[in-house]
């Protein structure tokens, strides 16, 4: 565990880390086809917990919002340190609305974070209503948010190359300037582990 952030007490972030049970066939499914459904879990699984573990030596509070199995199944793999709540249903959007501010929530397949980028947006939200780091595949990695934000998740299209463009754009019509993080890459397709063999299965 790592020291408490300084920040104002009244406007500390939870890290909201969704992740989901490292179960074959159920998740990293653009992994399957090169490393098959046991290799992609591996991939994955390394992927959470090392998400999880950099999550919690910032210091800041973790929560895991999870699908794919119980809380007593990911706290048996991830251990007591961070709480566990439930993504609930609906799409990716439906989801990220239901997460209470403030927040910083981030997906579990990006190696690049370590504490000290947790706590610069932590730090960055204390002046900032929103931060965002951008991914190298045009979505973010992480978006922060000390207030209602449900306008940059409503009827997103997902998973394509202009979720980071659209977010700012509905940022600047909002009249809101967020922090920007350094961008950093997820790891989705077979290429993006060339740069972090130790994540391989």
């Amino acid at each position: 565990m790592g020291q408490p952030v300084m920040v104002d007490s009244m406007a500390i972030p939870r890290i909201v880390i969704f992740a989901r049970l490292p179960v074959p066939g159920e998740c990293k499914t653009r992994l399957i086809p090169e490393y098959g459904p046991e290799g992609a879990t591996k991939i994955y699984r390394s992927l959470l917990l090392h998400t999880v573990e950099q999550a919690l030596k910032s210091g800041l509070p973790v929560e895991i919002r999870t699908t794919g199995g119980c809380a007593a199944e990911f706290r048996k793999l991830l251990g007591d340190g961070p709480t566990f709540v439930p993504q609930g249903d609906g799409d990716l959007g439906a989801k990220l609305a239901r997460v209470e501010h403030p927040a910083l929530v981030v997906g579990s397949d990006c190696p690049g974070v370590i504490p000290n980028l947790f706590v610069a947006a932590a730090t960055a939200l204390a002046e900032r209503e929103v931060v965002i780091g951008p991914a190298s595949d045009g979505g973010y990695y992480l978006i922060g948010f000390n207030r209602d934000v449900a306008f940059l998740f409503d009827d997103m299209e997902w998973s394509t190359d202009r979720v980071f463009e659209e977010t700012m754009a509905r940022l600047a019509q909002a009249q809101v300037a967020p922090a920007v993080l350094p961008e950093l890459a997820d790891v989705d397709e077979p290429e993006d582990l060339a740069d972090w063999p130790e994540f391989g299965p």
